[in-house]
């Protein structure tokens, strides 16, 4: 190949490093605190080894596998198999979300905004902004495996070993350099930056939903997930190392397959191409709610799909959950038996939590729409029509308001449907509704707080995302890590009422719905004072 290809490679690599540092390094910082907090929590949650015990019980029915992964290591539960089992999952797809953003925002949006066109008037090489991409984003995760694995050896923790640690960070870089490499791929294929973070967060999710199926009940369809197959190494309790391998091929393969692409193709096009509008717009487009509306089209269908999946893979385990109850004596002395609530009843809360924060994800996205057009000096032009601020802040609120009403009821249709098709006697639709539409309220404050933050500092916007993380760590590990209430308090989803198993509290609702309220009139006001970033 053409070595003036990648012509000028070390100096982007440079430049995109001194513009990613502090996005990065928020990231990693985060990633190696929560691996590290956890794994000092899991020392001291049990206080015997017939807590620990009945833990390792509960960790084999089939909902948490499918939740968390399979089951290795629970005959003797120790700290590093409690570590493996329960956070290489989910630390892995945060990762995964890290490696998508950063390679869309350095490959695809910015071809999409002119800039890699100016790049490439100067002396560099047609391949060298994906080249200098992969290798900034492979040097990253390389840091984080090898940072991820010397913290966690230094804990000094019992059963901690170095080459179960070592495969632990190698398991978790190894994910971020195959969705790196996947993403470029996706970046060639799409005409903008919407499409490759849709195809990027869909094979996400379907990698996901795989590995939950795989997992339960075919090990065959596990392995094709990345996901499933990175699981597959146990750190601390096999430590297989060929997962890692077969991880390695297929990030090398994504990225000549990237590069191919990349060599072929013009210059903001893609292998996936639009299609072609209409000569003249409707009167829905004319105005913005309908322009944005359509702007998101596919990104809003990808993510109702998403939902209803989700759901779906969560409601299919219902029955075999109520199975796993009736032949293990000690989960059903674990339920009271004077509970008004089954134990079905009891983990429906555990998924709400899961689903209604996933659906704050694309409420948020929606809301913030206006910020990113923002930033692509795109809003000028539509306040130079007979359009205030105030139609166009509207009209994504609304957005983000209706749909993710509806993402919630998305998702309990979904695991309403799938569970009442395995269980002999069904939660009722009407208590799955309640229970979603029950963090409704946690999902405006979550709103609120973006609109407030773009109207008050519009480059503040992405510490919402870093509350969400925050939130879904402390409410979804919260008693777990044995956190004490007052921090759960300090999310949104904290203070929302566990129904049906709960009471739920009226006027507590209707507060948040107050606070959500006045965060979003503040970023109202705000909005309409500040100016317009050029």
């Amino acid at each position: 190949m053409n070595k003036n290809l990648f012509k000028g490679t070390f100096d982007l690599i440079k430049l995109l490093a001194k513009r990613n540092i502090l996005s990065i390094s928020i990231w990693l910082v985060s990633i190696v605190s929560i691996t590290v907090v956890v794994l000092g929590a899991f020392t001291g949650l049990y206080s015997s080894e017939e807590e620990m015990f009945a833990m390792a019980e509960t960790m084999r029915n089939p909902a948490m596998t499918a939740m968390v992964g399979p089951s290795e290591g629970l005959d003797n539960y120790h700290v590093g198999a409690q570590m493996s089992h329960q956070m290489l999952l989910f630390t892995g797809i945060a990762i995964a979300v890290m490696a998508i953003l950063i390679v869309t925002k350095n490959t695809r949006a910015d071809e999409e905004d002119g800039l890699i066109e100016m790049i490439r008037s100067l002396p560099v090489g047609r391949l060298s902004v994906s080249l200098a991409i992969n290798k900034l984003m492979s040097t990253v995760f390389i840091l984080l495996f090898i940072v991820v694995a010397i913290s966690m050896y230094l804990t000094g923790l019992e059963n901690i070993t170095l080459e179960g640690s070592i495969l632990y960070g190698a398991a978790l870089g190894m994910i971020g350099i195959f969705f790196a490499s996947l993403t470029l791929v996706f970046a060639q294929l799409t005409e903008n930056s919407r499409g490759t973070i849709a195809y990027s967060f869909a094979f996400l999710m379907l990698a996901y939903f795989i590995r939950a199926i795989g997992d339960v009940s075919n090990e065959m369809l596990a392995l094709i997930s990345p996901l499933g197959l990175i699981l597959r190494t146990h750190p601390f309790v096999l430590d297989n190392w060929w997962p890692i391998l077969v991880m390695f091929v297929a990030s090398v393969l994504l990225f000549v397959l990237a590069l191919y692409l990349n060599s072929i193709r013009d210059l903001g096009s893609g292998f996936i191409p639009s299609k072609p509008g209409k000569k003249t717009a409707s009167k829905f487009l004319r105005r913005p709610i309908g322009l944005y509306l359509r702007l998101q089209r596919t990104s809003i269908i990808a993510w109702f799909i998403t939902m209803f999946l989700l759901g779906v893979s969560y409601g299919s385990i219902f029955g075999d959950l109520e199975q796993f109850i009736l032949s293990n004596e000690m989960i059903q002395q674990m339920v009271s038996q004077d509970s008004n609530f089954t134990l079905n009843e009891q983990f429906m809360t555990v998924l709400m939590l899961v689903m209604s924060m996933m659906a704050t994800i694309p409420a948020v996205i929606f809301v913030l729409k206006i910020r990113s057009e923002e930033k692509k000096k795109r809003i000028e032009n539509i306040l130079s029509k007979s359009v205030s601020r105030n139609e166009l802040l509207f009209s994504n609120l609304i957005i983000s308001l209706v749909l993710g009403f509806l993402m919630l009821i998305t998702s309990a249709l979904g695991l309403y449907s799938a569970s009442s098709a395995v269980m002999d006697d069904p939660i009722l639709l009407s208590t799955i509704i309640k229970a979603s539409i029950v963090y409704y309220p946690a999902m405006l404050i979550m709103i609120g707080f973006a609109l407030f933050l773009n109207g008050i500092f519009e480059r503040a916007t992405p510490l919402v995302w870093l509350y969400i993380v925050y939130s879904f760590l402390v409410s979804y590990l919260g008693d777990l890590l044995q956190i004490p209430e007052a921090i759960m308090k300090t999310t949104p989803f904290g203070n929302i009422p566990n129904y049906p198993v709960e009471e739920v509290n009226v006027l507590n609702l209707v507060l948040m719905v107050l606070v959500a309220s006045l965060l979003i009139v503040i970023g109202f006001i705000t909005y309409n004072k500040r100016d317009i970033k050029e």
